[in-house]
């Protein structure tokens, strides 16, 4: 980011904010399921 950003194309900043977002999700999945699993 930083003085190169004004040339980012949209879908990269938005695969960016997808790609956090899947990681964020699927690190909660990853608690959920070893939680189940400790409490089981």
């Amino acid at each position: 980011m930083g003085e190169g950003d004004i040339g980012s194309p949209l879908w990269k900043r938005l695969g960016w904010m997808a790609a956090i977002w899947g990681m964020s999700v699927g690190a909660l999945g990853i608690v959920a399921f070893v939680i189940r699993w400790w409490l089981s």
